[in-house]
């Protein structure tokens, strides 16, 4: 295995306002931004090429992740002029690929934080001789995902969409989002046009005969779709549950990166990650949250499960509880934010004792 396709263009519309001035993979967790942990765990399995397919706010990633060089690999960047889908992007990439044509390409999304054993899943594919390998992982409540039977040697043996009723859940197993494909079959994928690789290519493979093959692994992971679901995964890297080689420091009960203050009497726990310039007043309590750089947390503020947005402020003992605050924006003091609870960009609450939750 010597390449990989990072699919990284997705508009991430889920997770504003963090997603107005950064794309997604590039929203930082555990103090990086996300893809640099993907990027970390595909050059420890052994990929050391790999193309990245861009789209919305493309012109964020080359310049940070430059030629990959600082972190052991080749990079290349690809661009959509319209959003392709996830099959349309791997098409679109084909070219730059340099794999012969029975060599494995590993593929993967750029919002899904998993444990993944990826030297597993490529071994798998090489030993069942496989055109497509899929990881696939177990959830509890299957019902908001598609489901991925097999048979008992892991052969795929369907594609179903989102079951609602008891009868049509027949399994726990869904697609997880990482997949070796031969490299021969991604030419086959129609170009220049939006294609779904989990609606339409792989159903259609299956229906052609071709053999796809499953590999459940259930370590970790956790589609950071929603910002409730990002701040999760960013305290699980820093408490050491989800695992990365990019992490820039042990792991433990909070990451303060060097140029952050906190003051002495302040308390950091569960995860909590606390970025670069960033200011923890006195008295302050952060619990299994994201303070994003340059951010000033004022005293007496309680923080939980919650991700402040660059620059942001936060009033005196204001306080949050799985809520998102934009880059910019100001909550004054003595206010209440919780259950989902999301300030835009650059928006202003003034002090006052205000309370709000996204279920009023």
């Amino acid at each position: 295995m010597t390449e990989a396709i990072l699919l990284v263009g997705g508009k991430g519309t889920r997770l504003r306002p963090l997603t107005v001035n950064t794309p997604k993979p590039m929203v930082p967790a555990a103090g990086v931004p996300f893809l640099t942990h993907q990027l970390a765990r595909a050059r420890a399995a052994g990929v050391t090429h790999v193309v990245l397919a861009t789209s919305y706010l493309a012109e964020v990633f080359e310049p940070h992740f430059g030629d990959g060089s600082a972190l052991g690999l080749e990079l290349e960047y690809v661009t959509e002029d319209e959003p392709l889908g996830t099959g349309g992007a791997i098409r679109n990439v084909a070219p730059r690929l340099r794999s012969a044509p029975d060599e494995p390409v590993l593929i993967f999304n750029g919002d899904i934080l998993t444990g993944l054993d990826i030297r597993a899943l490529v071994s798998t594919h090489s030993a069942t001789g496989a055109d497509v390998s899929l990881h696939l992982t177990r959830v509890a409540d299957p019902r908001a995902y598609g489901l991925v039977p097999t048979d008992a040697t892991g052969r795929v043996t369907a594609f179903l969409e989102k079951p609602q009723t008891p009868e049509e859940i027949v399994t726990d197993q869904i697609n997880a989002g990482a997949y070796v494909f031969r490299r021969s079959l991604i030419d086959t994928i129609p170009a220049g046009r939006a294609v779904s690789v989990e609606r339409e290519t792989f159903p259609g493979l299956l229906a052609e005969g071709a053999h796809l093959q499953g590999m459940v692994d259930s370590t970790y992971w956790l589609d950071l779709g929603t910002p409730q679901a990002f701040v999760r995964g960013s305290a699980d890297l820093v408490l050491g549950r989800a695992p990365s080689p990019a992490v820039p420091g042990r792991c433990g009960d909070r990451l303060v990166l060097p140029t952050a203050r906190v003051a002495p009497d302040a308390k950091l726990t569960g995860g909590t990650v606390v970025g670069e310039g960033a200011v923890i007043g006195e008295g302050a309590r952060v619990m299994g949250s994201t303070i994003l750089s340059g951010a000033v947390v004022e005293p007496g503020a309680v923080i939980t499960d919650s991700l402040v947005g660059e620059g942001a402020r936060i009033g005196a003992r204001t306080l949050l509880d799985g809520a998102v605050i934009g880059d910019g924006a100001s909550v004054g003091a003595d206010n209440e934010l919780r259950a989902g609870v999301r300030v835009w960009c650059g928006a202003v609450l003034p002090d006052g004792g205000v309370r709000f939750s996204s279920d009023q």
